[in-house]
């Protein structure tokens, strides 16, 4: 219960992207937690606090690539050394997915995969790769239907089966949100909010 209520009121506009959202969490939550030895609040705390901060609390679930070609030279510098060269992808999600992401992570060059394969989710899966793995951990077709990882139903399933898959566990049972972190993104951005929401979750679940 206690993770029930903290979920609507840490995420209190979980299901402006997607309705039911936190119902579905919440519903999916005993099965998918036990299933992964998510078992002890501190384990849910570091999950959550990651999922908080990966997908805005419900809020950005779906990578959003609508760029400005400004932008693009801030986030890509060295696919994009100047404005010019990223005129052609401002504004153009799909074709920016696939400049940026395809080549590597299991995308194949010449193909949407950098689309198809956005970040999405709880834990912001990205790359053929990453989709791969979540498909293996849960046995759903989430390489051919990738909006599985924002349905309700398998939108905690989905994002802990990334969580386990990244090795991130052990480091959340010793409470190292920075090794967490790397093995969740790669390496530490947004660390400072992560805190922030790793604090929130601990004093909800009362987490010492």
């Amino acid at each position: 219960m206690a993770f029930i209520n903290t979920l609507y009121n840490l995420w209190p506009n979980g299901d402006e992207r997607m309705p039911g959202l936190r119902d579905g969490i919440a519903a999916s939550a005993p099965e998918v937690f036990d299933r992964f030895h998510i078992d002890t609040p501190l384990l849910v705390a570091h999950y959550m606090a990651q999922a908080s901060h990966e997908c805005g609390a419900g809020h950005d679930i779906i990578e959003n690539l609508n760029y400005s070609a400004v932008r693009m030279t801030q986030v890509w510098p060295s696919r994009f050394p100047t404005v010019a060269s990223a005129r052609l992808y401002e504004h153009n999600p799909q074709a920016l997915a696939n400049k940026v992401y395809n080549g590597r992570m299991g995308n194949k060059i010449g193909t949407d995969d950098g689309w198809n394969f956005r970040g999405r989710g709880a834990s912001q899966t990205t790359g053929r790769d990453g989709y791969q793995r979540v498909q293996d951990a849960t046995k759903m077709p989430v390489l051919s239907t990738p909006d599985i990882l924002i349905d309700p139903r398998y939108f905690l399933l989905c994002g802990v089966s990334d969580f386990i898959n990244c090795g991130c566990l052990p480091f959340a049972k010793n409470d190292d949100i920075v090794g967490v972190t790397k093995k969740l993104n790669g390496g530490l951005i947004g660390l400072p909010d992560r805190r922030v929401w790793l604090s929130k979750w601990k004093k909800a679940l009362n987490v010492v």
